[in-house]
């Protein structure tokens, strides 16, 4: 039986760290990368392979949006090769700024699928080849940690993959399966591309600091191998904000967002008078 380690939403950002830097803590057979974009896999293979040239890199091009592909990754690879997954990335996401009305419904529902769904989906088809030792780290948000206006499916979505995440390490821990949520703030991925439409009203307008995905999977790798850690938190802005979201009413929290962007609630976002002095 190979031991394998299993990286989704690999072929950018936190995933893309990830998976680079996982091999180095990790002896395994083979590391499996999936993402929808077979060139971005191939480019991070030869990463990869500057890293150790001997570790077999299979490259599984997936829409993790769509299940049929995601089961068949489960019947075609998984009951087929039956592996040891020693450990399970769980990285793909994205989110969108808009108010809820401006979003289409298409792209509400994919980010449930991607975000949500997957996230279960891989778990669950992925725990019957994990032995105990074996560790899974899911990428959630510091979104999830509270209400977020003109962010609320992906908040929405990241607050469900929170708590799956640290119900399920509670519920493996008698397998000695350890399961790690990740839950950075603003990181310097191609999120920020996807989230801002540019022909919509611009909704976040003060970021703060930015930090490097880089960083933040140094520190959840870190955090992976605490087996009494079930949330990696990057930054004393971070652990502050973690701090204050457990005693503020969520409501005076949500005001707080609103008044940092100039938000007002509407689909505008601002009012005219708002936007003309940014």
């Amino acid at each position: 039986m190979k031991d394998i380690i299993v990286v989704d939403g690999c072929t950018s950002g936190m995933g893309f760290e990830f998976a680079k830097k996982i091999i180095k803590k990790e002896k395994v057979d083979e590391i499996w990368l999936l993402s929808r974009r077979m060139e971005r896999l191939e480019a991070l293979r030869d990463e990869i392979k500057k890293i150790n040239p001997d570790l077999c890199v299979q490259l599984i091009p997936i829409d993790l949006s769509k299940m049929d592909e995601i089961d068949s990754l489960y019947n075609q690879k998984l009951i087929l090769e039956k592996p040891n997954i020693k450990v399970l990335g769980l990285c793909a996401g994205f989110g969108r700024f808009s108010h809820f009305e401006n979003v289409p419904l298409d792209v509400n529902l994919n980010m449930v699928d991607v975000n949500l769904k997957s996230t279960i989906a891989m778990a669950y088809y992925s725990i019957p080849y994990m032995k105990r030792g074996s560790n899974m780290m899911i990428i959630a948000s510091d979104s999830s940690i509270q209400p977020v206006p003109y962010q609320n499916m992906y908040a929405t979505t990241k607050a469900a993959v929170l708590s799956f995440g640290r119900s399920l390490n509670k519920e493996l821990h008698y397998k000695g399966i350890h399961v790690l949520s990740v839950t950075p703030l603003w990181v310097n991925t191609e999120f920020f591309s996807h989230a801002i439409d540019p022909n919509a009203p611009k909704v976040v307008i003060n970021y703060g600091k930015i930090d490097e995905a880089s960083d933040v999977m140094d520190r959840a790798i870190h955090d992976l191998y605490k087996k009494n850690k079930d949330v990696s938190v990057y930054g004393a802005k971070n652990h502050l904000q973690h701090a204050l979201v457990k005693i503020l009413p969520h409501k005076l929290v949500m005001k707080i967002w609103m008044n940092q962007q100039k938000l007002d609630g509407t689909p505008t976002c601002r009012k005219m008078e708002e936007v003309s002095h940014e």
